[in-house]
């Protein structure tokens, strides 16, 4: 018993000398969104092996659900084509996120938890008043459902937003953001 006790213990010693911190793991302070700057561009006949997911440049803000909750929240119903009935969505808006990491640029590329993809224009971000939503009907968005993070347009405010164009910009499961 003593022997199991000491091995645990010398694990976490481990584990706090590599950083990682068990307490700050689901706490609502640990970095639910990163935002990337543009990648530098390398030279092609070169391949970095140690560069498997160096796509993304230099990081320039890191967000704890704790911070994105204390950001100005906006809160809409929506149609969308995931869902049968309308959704109330919650959350910051996008631009209120891209100011706080003081970064801007032309395209917003967004990226989720199983590695899907898509771009959104920044401009999108400025001329309507997308969210980062954590709530959906009241409930916390989680892994399970869609969360902790979702992109979502006001679909029902413009009809120009209920077009597959700009469903395909929306995202769920955001992990990262990456402004070129």
């Amino acid at each position: 018993m003593i022997l199991y006790q000491r091995g645990v213990h010398v694990l976490l010693v481990a584990l706090a000398f590599l950083g990682f911190n068990t307490a700050a793991h689901a706490s609502a302070d640990a970095v639910v969104l990163r935002v990337y700057a543009p990648a530098p561009i390398r030279p092609s006949a070169v391949p970095d092996a140690a560069a498997k997911d160096k796509d993304a440049g230099p990081l320039v803000a890191a967000f704890s659900m704790k911070f994105l909750k204390s950001l100005p929240q906006r809160t809409f119903v929506a149609q969308t084509p995931w869902y049968k009935d309308s959704v109330k969505f919650t959350g910051p808006l996008l631009r209120d996120v891209l100011a706080a990491a003081k970064i801007k640029g032309s395209v917003i590329h967004a990226t989720a938890l199983d590695e899907y993809r898509t771009s959104i224009p920044f401009s999108d971000a400025l001329d309507y008043d997308v969210i980062l939503a954590h709530q959906m009907n009241g409930e916390t968005l989680t892994a399970k459902n869609k969360g902790p993070l979702f992109i979502v347009y006001p679909y029902d405010s413009k009809p120009e937003l209920q077009t597959v164009r700009f469903y395909e910009r929306s995202i769920w499961q955001l992990k990262s953001l990456q402004v070129e």
